[in-house]
């Protein structure tokens, strides 16, 4: 698979697209005013302690409070404890106020079994000033879920602050390599009285030891930077901003399966070129600039993708489709078989349905990806007897979302023919961030069709015409409904015009509403 990635800068937003073997796979977008805030570490204050539902509220300056669970406040310790007996030595994680503390009473490893449970109102109290990372970004009307468990990825390494602990990852398999990653981070840790856990990622096999100690100074200067924030500001503030959106696709994604990275503006290509020179100086050459007046989304139709996946439906290219919407609760994906009929020489309607079903779940992972849609996503297949294609379609599904890197699980529900599939969400969809809910319908997607405010302003009538005392009505509407009560609910008007026992005029405003209405009594 070859990967490109685009990006389109300008003083406002940053939009980055990862095209895989040509096809857009991937879009984000960053907005200087709206910038995102997962990764963030604060300097919190406890606003609220729920020991009804083991949680808290934290004030981190955000226009709503954050929500830490208990777990994520005891995460620290858990980890203390799991250490404890490792070859590593194990520290002590932060209290509350950014300062290292041992954790009262622990001695050696426990008995998790046997150690009593630790409740919220036993950690924290309201007004108590904690450190804590946004783990997700607030969605919708939820608040920034948080955890005072910080970790900061690099390039090679991801650095623990809050234990003291050195890890490798798992698939740095030979011993030698493992001693040797471990050697450069011990040494360092030693030189420059570095606390703080390290683990080793994947990545950092095989390369120098410059790249390693790089990220550890790096990191060093950063957490030197929060302790003093976090000893000098006053809660609630920012003590650590997480780089830029292009800075971290770039020290997250970049690899050799990249052919090109093409940058429309060029402060931003030198500051990239700059970057990668940095992280992975032998793919420099692949930072290109685009000099084309033509946009560049537009040059490699990933504008096009993004007005497709603001739609609900999406085509197939057998002539099938899909049907994607999103609730609050969960996402629902249908697949319908459109307009394609199958070939002639198909033979059976269940091979037409799985031709179906397998091009759909292609185009499912790749919208899945693309929207960034997250939680349950409950996916509708057309229904097939047989079972082993039914099982073909699972394994189809499972195969795409290896491609995902957002963490996902899919279940099959044999008896009704449904996968459903659950994903991490971090951030709001691709929908969420581009659109706003539609003012006329509040964001239901319906309104009540004309026939019903016709019932429903007679329905009001009647209850008024007790009180009019032989007045007359003047009856303020939408035209639409002026025109339905003159065409073909005339006897509703009819009916309206004996309740009032007087004149009745119907006058259309375009100002009003399709649902609202206005009565005025006169004479």
């Amino acid at each position: 698979m070859t990967k490109e990635m685009i990006i389109s800068s300008s003083a406002h937003e940053t939009r980055v697209a990862i095209l895989e073997d040509d096809q857009v796979a991937e879009v984000f977008i960053e907005r200087e005013r709206q910038r995102g805030v997962a990764g963030n570490v604060y300097k919190g204050r406890v606003s609220k302690v729920l020991p009804g539902m083991q949680s808290a509220f934290v004030d981190i300056g955000l226009e709503r409070a954050g929500f830490l669970y208990v777990s994520d406040v005891i995460d620290t310790m858990e980890e203390f404890d799991r250490l404890e007996t490792d070859e590593e030595d194990a520290g002590a994680p932060l209290a509350g106020n950014g300062t290292l503390r041992p954790p009262a009473g622990r001695g050696p490893r426990r008995d998790r079994q046997s150690a009593p449970e630790v409740k919220i109102e036993d950690l924290l109290k309201e007004g108590q000033e904690i450190l804590v990372q946004v783990a997700k970004e607030p969605i919708g009307t939820k608040g920034a879920r948080l955890t005072s468990h910080v970790t900061m990825p690099g390039r090679f390494l991801v650095f623990m602050p809050t234990v003291n602990h050195v890890g490798v990852s798992r698939k740095v398999d030979t011993r030698e390599e493992r001693g040797r990653l471990r050697g450069i981070v011990r040494e360092f840790r030693e030189q420059h009285g570095f606390t703080g856990g390290v683990i080793i990622r994947t990545a950092a096999s095989g390369r120098p030891k410059e790249d390693i100690v790089a990220d550890l100074s790096y990191f060093h200067r950063i957490w030197t930077d929060i302790r003093q924030k976090t000893e000098g500001g006053r809660a609630p503030v920012v003590v650590y901003q997480e780089p830029s959106l292009v800075a971290k696709l770039l020290r997250d994604l970049l690899t050799d399966e990249y052919s090109a990275i093409r940058i429309d503006t060029e402060q931003e290509h030198r500051r990239i070129l700059d970057l990668v020179e940095r992280i992975m100086p032998a793919l420099a050459s692949r930072v290109k600039l685009y000099a084309k007046e033509f946009p560049l989304f537009e040059e490699y139709g990933v504008q096009a993708e993004i007005d497709k996946a603001l739609r609900s439906k999406v085509w197939l290219k057998s002539g099938g489709s899909i049907v994607i919407n999103q609730t609050e609760a969960l996402v629902a994906i249908d697949v319908n078989t459109g307009r394609y009929v199958g070939k002639k020489t198909a033979g059976r309607l269940e091979d037409t349905i799985l031709k179906t079903n397998l091009e759909a779940v292609k185009e499912i992972v790749r919208q899945i990806r693309l929207r960034d849609l997250g939680g349950i996503i409950v996916l509708d297949f057309i229904d097939m007897d047989e079972k082993r294609n039914r099982q073909k379609v699972f394994q189809a599904v499972e195969q795409e979302l290896r491609k995902d890197r957002s963490p996902s699980k899919a279940l099959q529900v044999s008896d009704f023919g449904l996968v459903i599939v659950t994903r991490k969400r971090v951030k709001q969809s691709l929908e969420r961030v581009l659109t706003d809910p539609c003012p006329y319908c509040a964001g239901s997607s319906v309104i009540k069709s004309s026939s019903t405010i016709c019932y429903e302003i007679l329905s009001e009538i009647r209850k008024l015409s007790v009180d009019l005392n032989g007045q007359g009505l003047v009856l303020r509407v939408n035209p639409d409904i002026a025109r339905a009560l003159r065409e073909e609910e005339r006897g509703v008007l009819k009916e309206l015009k004996q309740v009032v026992g007087r004149d009745l005029a119907v006058r259309g405003d375009a100002l009003l509403h399709h649902e609202q209405f206005d009565l005025m009594a006169i004479g």
